[in-house]
């Protein structure tokens, strides 16, 4: 698969349905990171999804140290409102990791200060706004990944 799309910590079911289905349309494998802020079996999670959601490649983990313990030695771009580069500078390239926040705060400060040389963010043409909807990031940069692969 080209992409591989992290969640870390979802807490909404309706956002990581709708990712859900975006991860199969774009052939990306979507991962999971513990805990959720919902349960895997939540309705709004398979409405979200459709019935799409039994054909997504997921894989779900313990713990954010768990998900990084098993992926040490792979490629990832880490997506968050403090990156200092543009989502469209990502080196993209297939079977890239890359990996998105909770809805509420994002990466923790431990992921992003450790990650700072692969750390990207979307840029904000307003003053008004903090960041935009998780399932529109993920969009977003998965479909700039795809476009820069093709």
């Amino acid at each position: 698969m080209p992409l591989n799309i992290v969640l870390i910590e979802p807490e909404i079911p309706n956002n990581t349905g709708n990712i859900g289905r975006l991860a199969l349309a774009s052939g990306a494998h979507l991962h999971l990171v513990q805990p959720f802020g919902f349960e895997i079996t939540d309705t709004r999670l398979k409405r979200a999804g459709l019935d799409y959601w039994p054909h997504v490649t997921i894989t779900t983990y313990d713990s954010a140290s768990d998900f990084f313990e098993q992926h040490r030695d792979k490629k990832m771009a880490f997506l968050s409102s403090h990156g200092k580069k543009d989502y469209w500078d990502i080196p993209f390239e297939d079977n890239l990791f890359l990996i998105f926040g909770k809805e509420s705060v994002g990466l923790s400060k431990d992921i992003l200060d450790t990650n700072q040389e692969h750390l990207y963010k979307i840029p904000l043409f307003s003053n008004h706004i903090r960041s935009l909807n998780l399932a529109n990031a993920v969009a977003i940069v998965t479909y700039e990944g795809l476009k820069t692969l093709k």
